[in-house]
């Protein structure tokens, strides 16, 4: 018997029901339809070349369109790229790619309609290292990170930005990995530590 939870049937197709998120103007999940998102590569500093590869991607289907921001200069170029794109017709929500920055990340939110963070270089830099926590340390651990995320909560909810915390095992911190070791309950864990500080 399958896991209602997880899975209606290991037989049949049937889409899982989701929550509907608001990212723009196109809603995700529900009964809405599965939506296309693909990613520059472009340089972000250079808004004629993203805002040229942007259309592309839209005039393919594209449905959301994410965007590396890896500093602050990014972050802010995002608003040049989003208002030449709309300038020109495209409405099609911007995403913005988070690794390391904070600031970036929280400038981003209040000009792009979704901002994705990694939770394992959200707030720490990866020193390969295994560490020994016990039930306090851990617990202070977790409280700088909710100190480092937050302020990005509070942005996204003045703004109506919409935000996914995107794991994947090659980033996962060095906390996680000397926790879980790099096991999907690792992975599962990393993005749960995010999750629990947004509704503060």
């Amino acid at each position: 018997m399958t896991n209602p939870l997880y899975c209606n049937s290991l037989t049949q197709y049937s889409r899982f029901r989701t929550c509907v998120v608001n990212i723009g103007h196109v809603p995700l999940g529900g009964d809405h339809p599965i939506r296309v998102q693909s990613m520059t590569t472009t340089d972000t500093l250079d808004t004629k070349a993203t805002v040229e590869q942007s259309i592309r991607m839209i005039e393919a289907g594209c449905e959301y369109v994410r965007i590396t921001a890896p500093s602050l200069k990014e972050a802010q170029n995002l608003e040049n790229i989003k208002k030449e794109l709309r300038t020109r017709g495209y409405t099609a929500p911007l995403v913005a790619d988070i690794h390391f920055t904070p600031n970036a990340a929280e400038l981003a939110a209040r000009i792009v309609e979704k901002v994705r963070v990694n939770p394992g270089n959200y707030a720490d830099k990866k020193k390969f290292e295994h560490i020994e926590y016990t039930e306090s340390t851990y617990t202070a651990e977790l409280e700088r990170i909710r100190q480092r995320f937050l302020p990005l909560v509070r942005v996204c909810k003045e703004y109506g930005t919409a935000m996914r915390i995107g794991t994947n095992h090659g980033s996962l911190s060095d906390r996680i990995l000397s926790r879980y070791g790099d096991t999907p309950l690792g992975m599962v864990e990393s993005a749960l530590e995010f999750l629990r500080i947004c509704p503060a």
